[in-house]
């Protein structure tokens, strides 16, 4: 990858009580795909670093059975902050906590208290997010929302229990993005829900309202500078961007599972229907091809790690957080692969620092 020195920065972005010099999130990816190795990387080229707070005990010292689920989380949590700021001592370093998960508050509670500067919550409307995270008002919170209607009753909710609105808000667009989405299947690739339609409401709403205190983000498909710079004309001030750090020497993953996204070809990107209740993207794999041909797949729920679960309560479907934590750990057998749109676009192996140079201009990037 050639790293484009005249291009022009893009403007830095602040959220809350924090500016990243690069206007660049990047997004959470479970489990343990983003990690403290991506997120310090992240952090040190400008962007903001995110740990994926997701069953993260699974490949650590601290797991050794079922019920060592949930303590465990809590101490691998505190080693990844702790390993991130670390490598990334001036960086940006926060954490994507799933408000799905049965062990979210304890995941707020214990970024905030080690040392996350951002909280990015999703997978549900982060409604109490405030109130696990009062211990450190510095931390900036950052909603993940689907829609300019679910911006407004969070905001609104927001301010009157907390006296705060959100620090930014991440939009995410299902039609693009990778892993759980966050509308059904049959809502899927309607223009009500994509970025050029919500986009520009979300903005405008952000102004009028609120004076521009509230920052747009765009999630879902983000590749390259002329999809940032479509994305800021419409209204947007930063972007979140997964997918495209998968193929990083930092990422966290097994080297499996990055070849895997090398030799993918158009049409190997598929939508699944997860245990929690949702569709996902994932990449066409092994799993995925038993799945659609209704193999047992062989996954039984271990940790009852949802709040809600096909595979514990219906003993149904699949354990998405084994699969997940299978790929992660390099079985490309019997792992999913979560992604976005853009899975086929990888080539090579390339340094995170590198992505930041060609977006950025190798002479506007922070070292």
């Amino acid at each position: 990858m050639n790293a484009n020195a005249a291009v022009e920065p893009l403007p830095p972005l602040t959220i809350g009580e924090h500016t990243l010099a690069v206007p660049i999130i990047q997004g959470g990816m479970g489990v343990r795909v983003s990690a403290h190795k991506l997120a310090a990387a992240v952090g040190n080229a400008g962007g903001a670093g995110i740990i994926a707070t997701v069953a993260l005990s699974l490949a650590s010292k601290h797991y050794k059975k079922g019920k060592d689920y949930y303590k465990a989380n809590i101490k691998a949590l505190i080693d990844e902050l702790q390993w991130a700021r670390e490598k990334s001592p001036k960086g940006i370093i926060g954490a994507n906590c799933m408000v799905a998960i049965r062990d979210y508050e304890d995941m707020v509670r214990t970024s905030v208290m080690h040392g996350a500067q951002m909280i990015i919550s999703g997978a549900g409307l982060p409604l109490r997010l405030p109130e696990f995270a009062k211990d450190n008002t510095s931390c900036a919170l950052v909603p993940i929302i689907s829609s300019l209607r679910a911006a407004k009753l969070l905001t609104k909710r927001w301010h009157k229990l907390y006296k705060r609105i959100p620090d930014a808000l991440v939009f995410e667009d299902p039609n693009t993005a990778g892993g759980h989405l966050g509308v059904d299947r049959s809502q899927l690739y309607g223009e009500e829900h994509g970025t050029d339609r919500v986009v520009p409401e979300l903005a405008e709403w952000s102004r009028k309202e609120y004076g521009d205190e509230i920052p747009i983000v765009t999630a879902g498909g983000i590749w390259d500078r002329s999809d940032i710079d479509r994305v800021m004309a419409m209204g947007a001030k930063g972007v979140q961007m997964a997918s495209r750090f998968i193929c990083t020497h930092e990422c966290d993953a097994a080297d499996s599972f990055k070849e895997s996204f090398i030799r993918a070809k158009q049409g190997d990107v598929v939508i699944i229907d997860s245990p929690a209740g949702l569709p996902g993207r994932a990449l066409k794999t092994q799993f995925t091809n038993d799945l659609f041909r209704g193999a047992e797949v062989g996954h039984k729920c271990f940790a009852t790690c949802l709040e809600a679960c096909r595979c514990r309560d219906d003993k149904d479907a699949f354990c998405i957080a084994e699969a997940l934590h299978l790929a992660q750990q390099g079985d490309m057998e019997r792992g999913l692969v979560f992604t976005g749109t853009n899975a086929t676009r990888h080539t090579e192996i390339v340094h995170v620092q590198d992505i930041f140079d060609e977006i950025n201009g190798a002479a506007h990037t922070p070292q």
